[in-house]
C-alpha cells in the first residue's frame, strides 16, 4: 500500500533527491510530471524546497508534488542561454561569500547575485572571506562601494576566527544559503561555525588561482531545530534571468533612493537630461563600478533575447 509524507529537500544531485522527514533523510526520484513543470528549469525541485512524497510496492520513494516557494535565487543557466538554474529555495537570508584575492571574486558577479537576491526579496550580507590574506587598502575600497550602497559587509577568516561569531548569529535562525565563487572557503566556514559537519574542502590551485570545486551539489545541513545553512557548489558565472531592462534599476538600493529626483518618471538613467542617478554617478554618490555593472546588465540582456 502506497504510503505519503512531506519533507524538506536537503541534498538534489538531478537524478536523487533526499528529503528530511522527521529526522530522517529518504532518498527520492522525481515523477515525470515534475520535470514537465519545470521544463524551463534545469532543476525542477532543488534544496529547501518543501515536498510531498509516495512510496511504492516495492518501497522506492518519489516525489509526487512540490509546495508554492517563497522565494528563490536563481541564475541564467549558462551563457546565452533560456533556460534557468534555481540555486536553492525557501530562504531567509543569503551570505555571499567574496574574497579579493586568493581567488578574486569579480565585481560582476557580486552585483547580479546582489541584484537576484534584491528581486527576490532575500536580505543579503556580503562576507569578505580569508581576510588574513587580504590587503587591507583594497578592502577598504571594496567595503565603502558596497556599504554606500546599502550592504553591510562582514569580514571573516576561519584561520584567526575573526567573524565568526557574528556569523553564528546570522545563522541562529531560519535557513541561510552561503554561496559565492569556487575557493572562496563556504565549506571551510561551514565547518568552522559547525565542526560535526564534515565538508570536504580543497586549496587553490597555484597554476590558475581559481578555486577547485569541492561541494559537487547543494546540500543543507540542520545546525538546530530552528536553523540550517545551505552549502552551494561555487559558482562561475551569475547571469541574470526573469528581470526586465525597465525594472532592473529597482534592484540597486542606491539608486532606488536617488531615482524620484529624476526629471521624467520613466528615466532608464542611461541617457536622460535632468537624470538624477547619473548626477549622484558624477559626484560620487553612487559608486562609478556599480552604475558601470548596471550598464553592463542592461547590455548583457539585449544579447539574451536576440
Amino acid at each position: 500500500m502506497a504510503q505519503t509524507l512531506s519533507g524538506t529537500v536537503v541534498r538534489a544531485t538531478g537524478s536523487w533527491y533526499e528529503v528530511l522527514h522527521d529526522g530522517s533523510v529518504i532518498r527520492c526520484r522525481i515523477r515525470g510530471r515534475l520535470r514537465l513543470r519545470g521544463a524551463r528549469s534545469t532543476n525542477p525541485v532543488v534544496v529547501g524546497d518543501q515536498v510531498v512524497c509516495e512510496s511504492d510496492a516495492e518501497g522506492d520513494w518519489a516525489i509526487i508534488d512540490i509546495a508554492p516557494r517563497t522565494n528563490y535565487v536563481i541564475r541564467r543557466a549558462s551563457n546565452l542561454s533560456k533556460e534557468s538554474h534555481i540555486i536553492a529555495a525557501n530562504v531567509d537570508r543569503a551570505l555571499l561569500l567574496v574574497t579579493l584575492q586568493a581567488p578574486t571574486t569579480p565585481t560582476e558577479f557580486v552585483d547580479r547575485f546582489l541584484v537576484t537576491c534584491e528581486a527576490y526579496k532575500i536580505p543579503v550580507v556580503i562576507v569578505l572571506a580569508k581576510r588574513d590574506l587580504q590587503d587591507d587598502a583594497t578592502v577598504a575600497e571594496f567595503r565603502t562601494v558596497y556599504e554606500q550602497a546599502g550592504y553591510d559587509v562582514l569580514e571573516v577568516s576561519a584561520m584567526t576566527g575573526e567573524g565568526i561569531g557574528r556569523i553564528r548569529e546570522l545563522l541562529a535562525d531560519g535557513t541561510t544559503l552561503l554561496s559565492g565563487n569556487s575557493g572562496v572557503g563556504k565549506s571551510t566556514l561551514i565547518g568552522t561555525i559547525d565542526p560535526r559537519i564534515d565538508i570536504r574542502t580543497g586549496e587553490i590551485s597555484q597554476s590558475h588561482g581559481k578555486g577547485r570545486h569541492t561541494t559537487t551539489f547543494s546540500t543543507m545541513y540542520v545546525l538546530t531545530n530552528s536553523s540550517a545553512v545551505i552549502d552551494t557548489p561555487g559558482i562561475k558565472g551569475f547571469g541574470l534571468i526573469d528581470i526586465d531592462d525597465a525594472e532592473l534599476w529597482h534592484y540597486f538600493p542606491e539608486m532606488m533612493r536617488i531615482a524620484p529626483a529624476c526629471r521624467f518618471y520613466n528615466c532608464t538613467h542611461t541617457h536622460e537630461p535632468g537624470c538624477a542617478v547619473v548626477e549622484a554617478v558624477r559626484n560620487g554618490e553612487i559608486a562609478a563600478a556599480r552604475y558601470e555593472s548596471y550598464l553592463k546588465m542592461l547590455d548583457e540582456d539585449e544579447k539574451y533575447r536576440k
